[in-house]
This record gives structure tokens, sequence and C-alpha cells, in this order.
């Protein structure tokens, strides 16, 4: 379910570092560009910190696709160091999946850990995903990752 309200959040504590995961910035390849492990399922909080880095590759974030069952009830926009970010939810998108597009259109496709996964299993996720030249489907990322 979305929402038309725009939210602004504080960053995330310091004390629990962003989890992500990036391929080498080259030419992409495969299903997605890395991986992301956040600690709930409340995008419109972890987006901020999130964004903030993906900056580096992508200028400003301006877009976050999603699949709608995948999250909590998420507004239709949150703002971000000044800018709005505009979340679209859709039904057929892939829940593991997260597709991030920068002011300029460029688009990272982020493999989403699930918060709820333990132990070595979510950094085996990771580092699969962001392996230079992975092409394998997210699916089957979590599937080798257990």
């Amino acid at each position: 379910m979305t929402h038309d309200h725009t939210f602004t959040f504080p960053p995330v504590d310091a004390k629990h570092p962003l989890r992500l995961r990036l391929k080498p910035k080259a030419a992409p390849t495969g299903y997605v560009d890395g991986a992301w492990w956040p600690r709930t399922r409340d995008l419109a909080a972890e987006l901020p910190e999130l964004a903030e880095v993906l900056e580096i590759r992508l200028g400003a974030v301006s877009r976050v696709a999603y699949a709608i069952g995948a999250w909590d009830d998420t507004p239709r926009r949150v703002e971000v160091e000044g800018q709005v970010v505009r979340l679209e939810g859709f039904h057929v998108q892939d829940g593991n999946v997260v597709h991030v597009t920068g002011a300029d259109k460029r688009r990272i496709s982020l493999l989403v850990v699930p918060p709820g996964l333990v132990g070595s299993a979510g950094h085996d996720a990771m580092t699969h995903a962001s392996g230079r030249g992975n092409a394998d489907s997210p699916a089957d990322i979590l599937v080798a990752a257990g």
C-alpha cells in the first residue's frame, strides 16, 4: 500500500552501518548490480542511507521501484537530503530486487537480502550478487546462500 505523503527521516544509527555491496564499476552484467541487506522491511526508513551511498554512482537518487508485497506500507515520496525521491510499488516486480534510478536516468538493480536472514547466509548472498560477472537470478543467489 502507498500513501501520498512525503516523509523525512533522520539518518540511520551509525552503530549499524549500511550493508551494501556493488559489482565493480564496469559494463553491467546479469540480473543485479549488487546486494543490499536492509535491517527492516520499512523501505522509507531504510532508503536515506542507501540513497546517500548510491549517489556516488547515480548522482541524486530520484526514484526507487520495489515490489509492493515485499515491504511494509510505503509512502509515495521520501525526502532525502532535501531531494524528493519517488517510491513506486509494483505487484509484478521481483520481491527480492529494488531498482534505484538517479536523476540522469542511470539505474542500479539490487538484490534485497531479507532482513531476517541470519548468520553467514546474508553475507554469502551479498558476496555472490556483487561478484564480477555474476549473472545468476536473485532467487538462485538466495538459494545458493542458504
